[in-house]
């Protein structure tokens, strides 16, 4: 079993999902008043994001790189609504153990070093290690229903964190922003990215659909399972 999990994001026209431009064609209260409707307590980013918005400036350095090598999880409280980041190597650092208000909870791969998760134990904050290399989605958000009682999931990018998790079947639902503007630049990052070439269209179901802020278009859709 696993949380429900809502991709919600907003874009230009062509699908682009840059920050600094995004702020620039919709007030961006129009899309934390959706997210607000969505009624998920837990929010879920990558790394990326995470250093953009949150994170201190300077990484972690490992001392002594020794890797977690099994799979394993800590709770630091007995919260069950977090900020979580999806942080395969353990690079980031935090300058407290919350983020809007919520408690964060580091998702890392096996290959993470100890002593990065010694470091979350010690500024209190949770973590889970699942998967060799690269972080086991799946059975991570396991652990994080299981384990840590979430039930929804507000997944927030980077386009490379969502496409990750609707090409492994962990997007239940789309809630997509699409504003009234077109980006257009070469190379920007777009609302689902990374997904293997071979990959067939991920069909969705019409929810809803409606106008919003200054002519965005707010459209939800169920994930064809």
């Amino acid at each position: 079993m696993k949380p429900y999990v809502i991709s919600h994001m907003m874009m230009s026209v062509d699908g682009r999902i840059d920050c600094a431009m995004t702020e620039l064609i919709e007030d961006s209260q129009v899309y934390y008043d959706a997210l607000e409707t969505l009624n998920c307590q837990s929010q879920m980013v990558g790394r990326t994001t995470a250093q953009m918005h949150y994170a201190l400036p300077e990484p972690f350095e490992a001392e002594e790189d020794t890797p977690v090598g099994r799979a394993n999880w800590y709770a630091a409280g007995d919260a069950h609504d977090f900020s979580i980041v999806v942080d395969t190597h353990g690079k980031l650092r935090y300058p407290t153990n919350r983020i809007d208000g919520r408690p964060i909870l580091v998702m890392t791969s096996r290959s993470c070093p100890m002593a990065y998760l010694d470091y979350l134990v010690k500024e209190g904050i949770s973590w889970i290690a699942e998967g060799e290399d690269t972080v086991d989605l799946t059975r991570a958000l396991a652990v994080i229903r299981e384990q840590f009682g979430v039930r929804r999931i507000a997944l927030l990018g980077g386009g490379h964190l969502n496409g990750s998790m609707i090409e492994t079947g962990l997007v239940d639902e789309v809630s997509i922003m699409m504003s009234a503007a077109i980006d257009g630049r070469a190379g920007m990052a777009a609302v689902y990215d990374g997904v293997h070439q071979n990959a067939k269209p991920f069909l969705l179901n019409l929810k809803d659909v409606k106008q919003v802020g200054r002519g965005t278009i707010w459209a939800r859709y169920t994930v064809q399972k």
